[in-house]
């Protein structure tokens, strides 16, 4: 993002926490990106429309005449609506809408899809609006659909959404419509770029990570212990090398804390030959609910370790980390947690995720 905070919390006693916030967070992530709601309704054969036809209205098209049709009558079972996987929001999307003459087949819409669904270091994303039951989702074969609309994302990690990542939103789209073809509107560009850098302003300031080194006081620790005590606690190993998480009681969702450690480590031959002298258990804000407490799992977790493997808790300067000072920590993440609540981006919401991505 364009700027970007680093938040110190005071905590008891003079002890430092390292809390990333915005200017260091947000730069970090900046240049390693640079490398490489709506209500549901499960459909009813022979459902009304929206619109008042019903299936059996909708005319079908054979497959084979390229123009978007669908092999089988829309009368026979369809898939269920698509609940799951990112979705379009008018708070962090510019958004096209594509208007069709005629009921679409979702085979033919997935066959014309952008072949990149980035603009820039922005994800693209496409939905279409079922004639089934007037839900919008992404598209899927065996789906009559009579709207269509794109968005791309206008802030992450990486930055705002700029005049040259919107151009090629639109260069994408328009591609897509007129194979489909179909009919865009584009809100006018200006106006999304500057909308782009307000919300990445906010998100700069509202970014937040907290980070707890966990040092051995002794001897070092083998792959193999640090595993064992991770299990204990609650962590399961993560997909990337290096790391163990603590999941997230909701499907799908990143995980509440991770426990990272030297990756080289991770490719040992013999998790007993390979030593660790420290550990770091991070904590995502904006990417976890609040609702799951993850706040109250760090703080135990870092102490639980500790006081399991002899280790000792330490900021990001080496300086003892006291249980003390959580409370004090606590009270500043409140007024995160409200200050992104207040802009309808709670911690932890889909779009919330995306935007701190």
């Amino acid at each position: 993002m364009n700027h970007s905070l680093t938040l110190y919390l005071a905590i008891l006693g003079g002890v430092v926490l390292a809390v990333v916030v915005a200017h260091g967070a947000w730069t970090a992530r900046r240049a390693a990106a640079r490398q490489p709601r709506r209500a549901s309704v499960e459909p009813v054969d022979g459902a009304a429309t929206p619109g008042g036809m019903s299936l059996d209205d909708i005319p079908t098209i054979p497959m084979d005449d390229g123009e978007g049709g669908v092999a089988a009558s829309p009368a026979a079972s369809l898939p269920p609506l698509r609940r799951t996987g990112p979705r379009l929001d008018a708070l962090v999307d510019a958004i096209a809408t594509l208007t069709l003459d005629a009921p679409m087949s979702g085979d033919h819409i997935l066959m014309h899809l952008p072949p990149s669904r980035r603009a820039g270091s922005k994800p693209v994303l496409v939905e279409g609006l079922r004639s089934d039951c007037g839900e919008w989702e992404m598209p899927q074969a065996g789906v009559l659909y009579t709207e269509l609309q794109a968005g791309v994302l206008m802030a992450n990690r990486t930055g705002g959404l700029n005049e040259i990542e919107y151009s090629e939103f639109v260069q994408k789209v328009q591609a897509m419509a007129d194979a489909l073809p179909a009919s865009p509107e584009f809100p006018d560009m200006l106006d999304i770029v500057a909308r782009a850098r307000e919300l990445d302003a906010f998100a700069g300031a509202h970014d937040a990570q907290l980070a707890m080194r966990l040092a051995a006081k002794g001897s070092a620790w083998s792959l193999g212990y640090v595993q064992q005590q991770a299990q204990r606690h609650g962590f399961v190993p993560g997909a990337l090398p290096g790391r163990f998480v603590l999941p997230s009681p909701d499907e799908g969702a990143p995980p509440v804390l991770t426990l990272q450690f030297d990756a080289q480590a991770a490719f040992a031959e013999d998790e007993d030959q390979a030593t660790l002298r420290e550990l770091l258990l991070c904590f995502d804000v904006p990417q976890t609910a609040a609702e799951q407490t993850p706040f109250k799992a760090w703080c135990a977790a870092g102490e639980a370790l500790a006081m399991a493997m002899d280790g000792v808790m330490l900021d990001d300067s080496g300086r003892p980390f006291l249980p003390a000072a959580f409370e004090s920590i606590a009270g500043e993440l409140a007024k995160l947690y409200e200050a992104l609540a207040a802009r309808d981006l709670a911690a932890g919401a889909p779009s919330t995720r995306r935007l701190f991505s």
